[in-house]
């Protein structure tokens, strides 16, 4: 795993030992990009279910504004922490050891343009964090959601699916915020 972008293009990423993770393919993160392109440089993102950080850390290197990590294992923030002195991009990065959930009821100063999602691969796992998420978007923002490609992305009010990309059995789903 490693940048594939941007400033910290080829710096080796690490990855938390065990299988709390599971870490985004090369090939996932370069069509992830793709497919946001001008959507990232200049983006507050929030890179929610963290792990090791390679989505925030690759939206980071590509120009983002700033990225909201939010990650509750131990190892995993071992790893981001870690990632982020090796990219030299800390600077513009906030660690929130934290549930989902729990951070979103607490984030008041945020309105991220972007947010990622990996959560675990089960669809109960997505519904709660997409509503706490919704109030905290800025206008016109995306949502990425990566999960198991037979799990269906719940509707949610003020989000609609913009697109979707499967790699064996992950999906990227886009997800396009509504007005109000």
């Amino acid at each position: 795993m490693r940048v594939i972008a941007g400033t910290a293009r080829g710096v080796p990423l690490a990855a938390p030992r065990g299988r709390a993770t599971r870490p985004i393919t090369d090939r996932v993160k370069e069509t992830l990009f793709a497919i946001l392109g001008d959507r990232v440089p200049d983006a507050r993102v929030a890179d929610l279910y963290a792990g090791s950080g390679a989505i925030g850390i690759e939206a980071l290197s590509r120009g983002a504004l700033s990225v909201d990590f939010v990650e509750r294992d131990r190892a995993a923030l071992e790893a981001l922490r870690a990632n982020l002195a090796r990219t030299r991009l800390a600077a513009a990065a906030r660690i929130h050891a934290a549930e989902v959930e729990r951070h979103l009821a607490s984030a008041s100063d945020a309105a991220w343009d972007l947010a990622i999602l990996d959560p675990p691969y089960e669809t109960r796992a997505m519904v709660a964090p997409l509503r706490a998420l919704v109030p905290r978007l800025a206008p016109g923002a995306t949502v990425v959601i990566k999960h198991f490609w037979r799990t269906e992305v719940p509707e949610v009010d003020r989000l609609s699916v913009e697109r979707q990309r499967r790699f064996g059995e992950t999906m990227l789903t886009f997800l396009a915020t509504e007005d109000a």
